[in-house]
């Protein structure tokens, strides 16, 4: 029977296995397990709460731990709460503690609660586990009048309880010990403990003498958080507990009660827990967050003792190759087999994590620049030689390599990450399927650094409304009348400077943020027009981008921006660069005839630029031709420019298109344009590009 899915719960398992495991130690643990936000707030809660603590878990979700606490318990919990996450430490080692807890029908509850932390995808999150020890409070207190009734109360609680005598001999065991430590009581009575009750640390095969320890010391010893009881048949289970030690009348040792119960579900729930925040499930390898913090503690060392260690960033090529023709599960297999391979060609101390997507990140600690190195080459040459195939296909496989060597902490674990990147892509840009050292003063990655700074900076101007709009006027060669206005963009900077586009456009084209731009470009000047209504009758030329030409979905969105904003298409003039256009030819005629349809018009801009741009010209439904700015500039004293401007004046008016000269800057070359016969132009001569409010 599949086990129901966790409800409510934070975490989304990405494997059925792990999915059914949560599911069945979060539904039969008969712990109330809480998990809480940094302030204590409730984020999920087991069933086992309904009996525990009389709530049902939704309606624990989004209440406070308070709710629980005592009011004279609460302030201290929030102080210690508190010290503890200024601490900084990054590991909660809270062990078992007793305090009441306050019940959904107002009455105490006596529990025993542990936590734990973690973290998953950046955020902290603790898990409490409550048991309620009622019974065995109730236990404690009868020994204390009659043994007895202690005992007859003993066998019915779920806890297991053992006593001895001084000696350690077994005594008595009620049922709950029987059953955890597979004897039965006839059988343990007279015996050692430490043959009754075989207790070990983790990774350690010393019984410990707990029982002798209480009683010389008269003190309670608390069973420890890696606690094991070996059963009589051999299994191992995970407890906690405690050794008191007992005394007679005259305060003298009498033996010890061993109190113990198995935590091994609350256990394993936790370690996976922890496992899942520190692993990938897909490749089983580190996390990102796992990958930084022993990149933090790697620094440390290289800073103390000047270490040598190395950082890798993979990055796969033309994986989308193989996402975009066979499907993510094709994607997600030809991860796990690179994650595979990859790890066999590393050292076994060396730190192997997938850091998102198709980037991998490896940590060698220890090891010369050289020998680093040589184990990216390797990595590289272990990526190729992988065959990867996919129902019958085939698959070439490669990874671009960027390295960074560091020998202190001159450098932040994200400068070295982002470093790491940079110079993966500079290997990218230089080939492909290569390595490529970060070395001070590396031009290539600075310039890298300087592209992605302006990705946050374009993103910060549209989250805060800080792009512009400019419009220059085109004016007719023979009236003087204007043709239209087109749209440039700026923006402007937080010190409230303008930053002209060539700053900031080629980063987002690199970095594939032009459709997002293009897109607010459209938006913004319809809202314009529309507020102008019927009073206004200019039409705005506006760019698009080669990367919008090739968005399939730009059709559809201008169809329904002009729909929402009630605008005249005829209103608009789409602007194409001839290279942008001949690049995504079949993208660029489908979306000029759809768009045409409605009543567009295109021109084709920085034409005569290309090898074949007369070739490619009638493949293309534009209805105007600017002429590239580079032939108009030195049109007065160059006299192929000038041969140049007259050709394709020509066979655009051959064509029946109407042609615009750009960078007409002073009245001579106006004039010599209008010699020649172009239609239009546009250029500081006739007017400078203005604020679009």
């Amino acid at each position: 029977m599949t086990a129901a899915p966790l409800s409510p719960s934070p975490f989304r398992p990405l494997t059925p296995q792990v999915e059914q495991l949560y599911s069945a130690l979060w539904e039969t643990t008969t712990d109330a397990v809480l998990i809480l936000d940094v302030d204590c707030t409730v984020v999920s809660a087991n069933p086992a709460s309904r009996e525990v603590l009389g709530y049902a878990p939704e309606a624990l979700v989004g209440q406070n731990l308070a709710i629980l606490q005592p009011p004279h318990y609460r302030e201290a919990h929030r102080r210690a709460m508190r010290r503890y996450l200024e601490s900084g430490i990054r590991t909660l080692d809270w062990r078992a503690i007793e305090m009441v807890a306050v019940h959904a029908d107002g009455r105490d509850v006596p529990v025993d609660i542990s936590f734990a932390d973690f973290e998953i995808e950046g955020r902290r999150l603790f898990v409490g586990f409550f048991r309620d020890i009622s019974p065995r409070k109730r236990a404690e207190d009868a020994l204390s009048d009659e043994r007895g009734r202690a005992q007859t109360t003993l066998r019915s609680i779920a806890d297991g309880v053992v006593t001895t005598d001084a000696a350690g001999t077994i005594t008595f065991l009620n049922a709950a010990a029987e059953q955890l430590s597979g004897w039965r009581h006839e059988d343990a009575l007279g015996r050692s403990c430490s043959d009754v009750l075989q207790l070990v640390e983790e990774d350690s095969t010393t019984t410990l003498a707990l029982v002798a320890r209480a009683v010389e010391d008269h003190a309670t010893l608390q069973l420890g958080d890696c606690t094991l009881l070996v059963r009589r048949d051999g299994e191992v289970f995970s407890i906690e507990g405690s050794v008191a030690p007992l005394t007679d009348r005259s305060e003298r040792p009498s033996g010890a009660v061993i109190a113990f119960r198995d935590v091994s579900p609350s256990r394993r729930m936790a370690a996976e827990i922890s496992y899942q925040a520190r692993h990938d499930p897909l490749t089983g390898l580190v996390n990102r967050t796992e990958f930084n913090r022993r990149l933090r503690a790697a620094l440390r060392s290289a800073s103390q003792d000047g270490s040598c260690h190395s950082l890798l960033y993979l990055d796969m090529d033309q994986f989308k190759v193989v996402n975009d023709t066979c499907g993510h599960t094709a994607g997600d297999e030809l991860l796990r087999q690179v994650a595979t391979v990859l790890k066999a060609t590393l050292r076994k101390r060396d730190v192997l994590a997938r850091l998102g997507g198709d980037e991998f990140g490896v940590l060698l600690e220890d090891s010369a620049p050289e020998v680093s190195r040589a184990t990216a080459d390797a990595l590289r040459r272990a990526a190729s030689d992988l065959a990867f195939s996919w129902k019958d296909k085939r698959f070439p496989v490669a990874v671009s390599i960027g390295q960074v060597d560091f020998r202190d902490a001159s450098m932040t674990p994200i400068e070295i990450l982002s470093t790491a990147d940079a110079a993966c892509y500079v290997a990218k840009d230089r080939g492909r399927n290569r390595v490529h050292i970060y070395q001070p003063q590396d031009e290539a990655i600075v310039r890298r650094h300087g592209e992605m700074e302006w990705i946050g900076r374009i993103n910060r101007a549209l989250e805060e409304d800080r792009l512009l709009l400019h419009a220059q006027p085109i004016y007719s060669l023979q009236d003087g009348q204007i043709l239209h206005h087109e749209v440039l963009l700026r923006l402007r900077d937080t010190d409230g400077s303008t930053v002209m586009p060539m700053a900031f456009i080629p980063a987002a084209e690199r970095y594939g943020l032009m459709p997002t731009l293009d897109r607010w470009v459209i938006r913004t000047v319809l809202a314009r027009i529309a507020r102008e209504g019927e009073a206004g009758n200019r039409v705005y030329a506006i760019n698009l981008s080669g990367a919008s030409l090739a968005d399939e979905s730009l059709a559809a969105d201008v169809r329904e921006a002009f729909e929402r904003s009630g605008v005249d298409p005829a209103r608009i003039c789409f602007e194409l660069t001839e290279t942008a256009a001949i690049g995504n030819l079949a993208h660029a005629s489908a979306l000029m005839v759809e768009l045409k349809a409605l009543g567009c018009a295109f021109a084709l801009d920085d034409f005569g630029s290309g090898m074949s741009s007369f070739a490619y010209l009638k493949h293309l439904p534009v209805d105007f031709l600017k002429i590239d700015g580079g032939f108009v500039r030195d049109l007065l004293v160059d006299p192929i420019d000038q041969a140049m401007v007259e050709a394709i004046n020509h066979i655009g008016h051959v064509m029946g298109l109407r042609t615009i000269a750009e960078f007409a800057e002073d009245e001579r070359i106006v004039s010599r344009l209008r010699e020649i016969g172009v239609d239009y132009a546009q250029g500081y001569a006739l007017a400078r590009p203005t604020l679009l409010e």
